[in-house]
């Protein structure tokens, strides 16, 4: 192997998968990336130091793991493919600082992932059919995490940074601006893979807020909230509402009177309603449960 390459050298890489018989895995949504500025920048967007903990999702053969590793304290890398766990430890076997588990990264608990340090990193390319699960699993952990660094669909990346008013913003915008704030970092070239993918993709650095906009007590009520309000994208937020609460006329009421301190009129859809708007409607409601 020609070990003065990097991981992610296309030749390299193409040599890699030629000595193990690779073929990237469709159901695993595997897509290795070969380009280094590529890479780099995204190490780069986590602005880690050695005295960073990283964990990584889905290595794949370590082209990310290798920046990562030279730049942070230690990374602890969750692969779920059995098949590259030798092509990890054959890769990535000069670098001390990276622990390989064979695990879904979904079915890791908080405990076993804040034992890894006190303040975590996560730094992935995640595979397109598991995004939303992964990101939720985190925004929901309760972790001690500084900043998350994600590769991710750009469809999705627009859906997470959107404001009011437009058809990205949704319930998904919601749950992660409420405990982080995210910024689009880059968008990358499906040509940075191999296999290339169908669409490009777009880097996300989320910085998690010092105290959640929403404590997380009041969490699932708000939830619920906003599940409700957006149930029917075409219907306005009173219908949606009343759908969820209940359709009696002290139910109306009830909507009626806690849209208006919300300053949110009946007529109005999800969609234009702010953040904040939506914390004093959840507010409200949960008063009068």
């Amino acid at each position: 192997m020609t070990d003065d390459l990097r991981i992610s050298d296309p030749a390299r890489t193409r040599e890699i998968m030629a000595q193990y018989h690779l073929r990237p895995k469709k159901s695993l949504g595997q897509n290795f990336l070969t380009n280094g500025r590529v890479l780099q920048d995204i190490v780069d967007a986590a602005e880690l130091t050695k005295q960073d903990a990283v964990i990584e999702i889905g290595p794949g053969i370590g082209a990310l793991t290798e920046y990562l590793a030279q730049a942070a304290g230690h990374v602890t890398a969750f692969e779920l493919d059995q098949r590259l766990l030798p092509v990890l430890a054959d890769t990535l076997h000069d670098y001390t600082n990276i622990d390989i588990v064979h695990q879904d990264i979904l079915a890791a608990t908080p405990a076993q992932l804040s034992a890894l340090a006190p303040e975590l990193n996560i730094v992935a390319n995640l595979p397109y059919y598991v995004t939303t699960p992964i990101l939720m699993h985190f925004l929901e952990s309760g972790l001690p995490i500084r900043r998350m660094v994600m590769m991710m669909q750009k469809e999705v990346a627009d859906r997470i940074t959107a404001a009011p008013g437009g058809k990205e913003y949704g319930s998904l915008s919601i749950a992660v601006q409420i405990r982080t704030k995210a910024r689009i970092a880059m968008t990358v070239s499906h040509t940075a893979f191999n296999p290339p993918p169908k669409v490009d993709s777009t880097v996300v650095v989320f910085d998690f807020l010092t105290e959640p906009l929403v404590p997380a007590a009041d969490q699932a009520y708000f939830n619920q909230v906003v599940t409700a309000s957006f149930a029917q994208r075409r219907k306005t937020i009173m219908n949606n509402l009343l759908n969820w609460y209940g359709k009696t006329p002290a139910h109306r009421a009830i909507l009626t009177a806690a849209l208006s301190q919300a300053g949110v009129a009946p007529t109005a859809r999800a969609e234009t309603v702010s953040i904040a708007e939506f914390i004093v409607l959840s507010k409200k409601l949960s008063g009068q449960k």
